[in-house]
C-alpha cells in the first residue's frame, strides 16, 4: 500500500499515553473482534424499515435523517468550528490519518452524488490501553470501535501488531480494512441506521437483535470494500498483494473463526459479525460494486447472507 506522502486527516484526536481515566463502563460501541446470533428467515417489518431508511437516499429523501436523531460529528468544513488537531508524527499515527482522509475523499464523493449534502467526517481518537468515550470506558482488548453517542472511532494502533500476532495476518491494508469498517458504521449512523438498530434493542428478543447485529456488520464490511475500490481506482494506492490482505483480515476475525480458536467450538446463535466466508463475501461485493447500490443487507433471509 502506498500511504506515504498523502494526504492526512485533520480530524484526529491522539490520546496516547494518557492515563487511565475513571468512570462508567462500557456501553456497548460497535468493535470488531466479538459475536452474537440468530432466527430463520427475512426481517419482515424490521427489514423493510430498515432498508427504506437506508435507500432512501436514492431518492436524495435523507436529509432530515442527517440532522435528526442520530449524532452529528463535529464538520471541519463548517465556518467557524476548528479541527480537533493531528499531532501524531509517528509512522502508524501518520498511516491511520492518511487512512482516515481516503474515507473522506470517497464519502464526501458518494455522499455529493447521492444527493445527501454533504459528508460530516468523523474523528479518529488514537488512544492506548484504556480510553474514555461517550460510550463508556474502554480497554484496547475490546479492539476498535465505533461510538454513535459522540461520532468518533476509537483505535489503539497496536492492534495492528495483534492482526499479525493472534490472527496471522500480514500488511498494512489489513488495518486499512479494519479502519475503513469502523468508519463504515459513521456512515451507517449518519444515515439513520443506528438509530432504527437502538429503537429494536429495545423491542425484540436478543436473538433476533444480534440478528440484526450481523446485518450491520456485514454492511459495514461492503462499505469498506466500496472505500478499496476507489482506492483501487485511484491508482496510485494499491499495492500487489493489498486486497489479499484485506480479505485475510475480514476472514480472521469471522465469528466462526474467532470462537473455533477461543473456545474450541462454535456456537451459531451467538454470532453478532458474521462468519469469515460472509464476511468476505461482503466486503467482495462492496469492492465490485464501488457504490451504495448492493449494500442492503437487510431485505435478504437470514440464512442467505
Amino acid at each position: 500500500m502506498e500511504w506515504k506522502d498523502k494526504p492526512r486527516s485533520t480530524n484526529v484526536e491522539d490520546r496516547r499515553g494518557q492515563s487511565r481515566s475513571g468512570g462508567g463502563g462500557f456501553s456497548g460501541p460497535i468493535n470488531i473482534p466479538i459475536g452474537g446470533g440468530g432466527s430463520r428467515g427475512g426481517l419482515g417489518g424490521i427489514g423493510l424499515i430498515l432498508l427504506v431508511v437506508f435507500f432512501l437516499l436514492r431518492s436524495g429523501l435523507l436529509g432530515g435523517l442527517l440532522g435528526g436523531g442520530a449524532p452529528s460529528p463535529t464538520n471541519p468544513y463548517q465556518e467557524g468550528v476548528a479541527p480537533p488537531v493531528n499531532t501524531s508524527t509517528d509512522d502508524m499515527g501518520e498511516f491511520a490519518s492518511v487512512n482516515l482522509r481516503f474515507t473522506e475523499d470517497v464519502w464526501t464523493q458518494l455522499f455529493r452524488e447521492a444527493n445527501l449534502g454533504q459528508y460530516q467526517p468523523t474523528t479518529m481518537v488514537l488512544f492506548s490501553d484504556y480510553v474514555q468515550s461517550a460510550c463508556g470506558q474502554a480497554s484496547s482488548a475490546m479492539g476498535p470501535f465505533y461510538c454513535p453517542a459522540d461520532g468518533k472511532v476509537y483505535i489503539d494502533l497496536s492492534f495492528y501488531n495483534d492482526l499479525q500476532t493472534q490472527f496471522g495476518v500480514e500488511g498494512h491494508y489489513a488495518m486499512s480494512y479494519v479502519i475503513f469498517h469502523e468508519v463504515g458504521h459513521h456512515v451507517q449512523n449518519l444515515l439513520g441506521v443506528t438509530d432504527k438498530m437502538e429503537e429494536y434493542r429495545r423491542t425484540v428478543s436478543q436473538t433476533e437483535y444480534n440478528r440484526l447485529s450481523v446485518r450491520l456488520e456485514l454492511q459495514a464490511d461492503y462499505l469498506a470494500g466500496v472505500v478499496t475500490k476507489h482506492l483501487q481506482d485511484r491508482g496510485d494506492v494499491l499495492q500487489p498483494g493489498d486486497i489479499e490482505a484485506a480479505i485475510n483480515a475480514a476472514e480472521a476475525i469471522g465469528d466462526d473463526r474467532i470462537q473455533k480458536q477461543s473456545q474450541g467450538y462454535v456456537v451459531p446463535d451467538s454470532f453478532t459479525h458474521g462468519t469469515s466466508e460472509q464476511r468476505v463475501r461482503w466486503f467482495m461485493k462492496g469492492y465490485e460494486s464501488g457504490s451504495f447500490d448492493g449494500a442492503n443487507t437487510f431485505n435478504i433471509p437470514y440464512e442467505e447472507l
